[in-house]
């Protein structure tokens, strides 16, 4: 009994104290709200193309239940941004995402504004390739009014994309000769071939590519100094049958400024995408193109910087690279089949697979190269640099190209943050390549002195430094410049003309670096 009486008194008192709790009542704000950060800034996007979305996180530090009358942007609907509130019950007075009426935020509670933006430069400005702008997000109307900047840089772009079936829906896609039999053959990449007016990009104006970018037969397409090129997600340049590709960057006087370079990378401008890889297909030479040169570019965030196919006897060589770099690729950097490659001056870095590939034979010739990789997204299955002279097909089925493989490289970095970082596999008989001068990633004892690896055979190895430090300035950041106590200090092969290095920088007539820099003090 006594226990039913205590139960009962207690009951009693529950229910009186919920009677007279004020939980559900909401007070106006007095314009005390804080904020996550007093400006949001939206980074950069492009003329009519979405952005990421970003969040502002608003906080009611006080200990009363709160409704803020109204929260909205200073702009109206004439607004180029967009608003989501998250944690308000008064959502049903939103006007297009710009408007919102007493929205709740429980004492010492928060809630969560998403930002969106897509603008159109031309209604902003007529004359302007980029542009600054802005709006507020106002909380309350009233003298308690609170607000939050907003910021976005918009630049205006060339855009390059395929067709759309307004029927179908279908979009465009390549067609050109693919088994180079003569006759044109319809693939499934997206894409169409550039125009007769398209085909010299400038730096007056950012180009944005969707799909596929044709070079048709006969074609050059010529990128100027300081263009840049931003691909969409599986996007590219093809170069097919008698197509050229051109890339005519220049040498930019301070290492930090890109001003004169070319830079090919995605399209997403936010910089958690700066060093993303994969955000993009490739730089696809086509079996058939021709004469190809890239001088001062930069190819980054690509699943293949550069695939090469196909004409490894042409009198030319099928691509002439020089003085540029390739990072983060989510495959490889460079791909070579069957196909021949000059290079010179050239650094690769930080690849989920190799930073260069020569399958399937080929010719290729490297000099001052730093062909690295210190990829540490997850686990790489080859190693910086690949070289062989046969495919394999689905069904385990080998075959050998049956043209000899040539493969030279003098005045190399071959080093990576995995062990050995060079691999050297052929089916054939007439496969040949030499180290000259090169510093070079290969402590394997299993390995060493068998096969292609007997280190001690001049017709294949000379004059070459092993597992030594490169001492670069910060690899793992694609910083690849070497310091004073480099092991590649003064270990090349002098050359004549001895040249510069990818800086400009004029080359030791006798006692020159290994790599694609000369060194330097890294504090400097």
């Amino acid at each position: 009994m006594k226990r039913l009486l205590s139960f009962l008194i207690c009951l009693i008192i529950l229910i009186f104290w919920s009677s007279c709790r004020k939980d559900f009542e909401f007070s106006p704000s007095t314009g005390n709200l804080e904020f996550q950060r007093d400006t949001v800034y939206l980074d950069t996007v492009f003329t009519n193309i979405g952005s990421s979305t970003y969040n502002l996180k608003v906080y009611n530090r006080s200990d009363d239940d709160i409704v803020i009358p109204t929260i909205q942007l200073e702009n109206g609907v004439n607004s180029f941004y967009r608003l989501n509130v998250d944690g308000g019950t008064g959502l049903e007075g939103a006007q297009e995402g710009k408007f919102f009426e007493n929205v709740e935020v429980l004492a010492n509670d928060s809630l969560f504004i998403f930002i969106e933006t897509t603008i159109d430069i031309e209604s902003l400005s007529n004359s302007d390739t980029q542009f600054l702008y802005t709006d507020r997000i106002l909380f309350d109307a009233s003298n308690e009014q609170q607000d939050v900047d907003l910021v976005t840089l918009v630049k205006d772009a060339v855009f390059i994309y395929p067709n759309r079936n307004e029927d179908t829906g279908i979009i465009e896609t390549l067609v050109f000769d693919v088994n180079g039999d003569g006759e044109p053959d319809e693939t499934s990449i997206q894409g169409r071939f550039l125009e007769d007016d398209e085909l010299t990009f400038t730096n007056e104006k950012p180009y944005v590519i969707y799909g596929y970018a044709g070079v048709g037969a006969g074609q050059t397409l010529t990128m100027e100094p300081g263009t840049r090129v931003h691909f969409h997600a599986n996007s590219g340049i093809i170069v097919t049958d008698n197509g050229t590709l051109n890339i005519n960057g220049n040498l930019s006087t301070d290492l930090e400024a890109l001003e004169n370079e070319v830079i090919l990378e995605g399209d997403r401008l936010e910089p958690l995408f700066a060093s993303i890889p994969g955000q993009w297909g490739t730089i696809w030479l086509f079996n058939g193109s021709l004469n190809n040169t890239i001088n001062y570019a930069t190819i980054k965030n690509a699943t293949i910087g550069i695939l090469s196919e196909g004409n490894q006897a042409a009198v030319n060589d099928k691509l002439t690279i020089t003085n540029s770099q390739i990072y983060n690729a989510s495959s490889f950097g460079i791909l070579g089949r069957a196909t021949s490659i000059a290079g010179e001056n050239v650094i690769i870095n930080n690849c989920g697979q190799s930073a260069f590939a020569g399958t399937f034979g080929g010719t290729y010739n490297f000099t001052h190269c730093t062909i690295t990789n210190y990829w540490n997204n997850s686990f790489r299955q080859f190693p910086a640099l690949l070289l062989n002279d046969f495919i394999l097909d689905a069904d385990n089925t080998v075959t050998v190209n049956p043209l000899p493989t040539e493969a030279n490289f003098t005045n190399c970095i071959v080093y990576g943050n995995n062990n050995p970082e060079f691999l050297l596999e052929n089916q054939g008989s007439d496969f040949n390549f030499k180290f000259t001068n090169c510093l070079l990633r290969f402590d394997n004892d299993n390995l060493e002195n068998t096969g292609n690896y007997q280190f001690g055979n001049t017709l294949f190895y000379e004059e070459n430094i092993f597992n030594q430090n490169p001492g670069f300035e910060g690899a793992f950041d694609n910083l690849m410049r070497i310091g004073n106590n480099s092991a590649a200090n003064g270990n090349a092969l002098p050359l004549v003309p001895a040249g510069n290095d990818i800086l400009g920088t004029p080359r030791n007539t006798t006692e020159p670096d290994i790599g694609a820099y000369e060194s330097t003090s890294l504090n400097d």
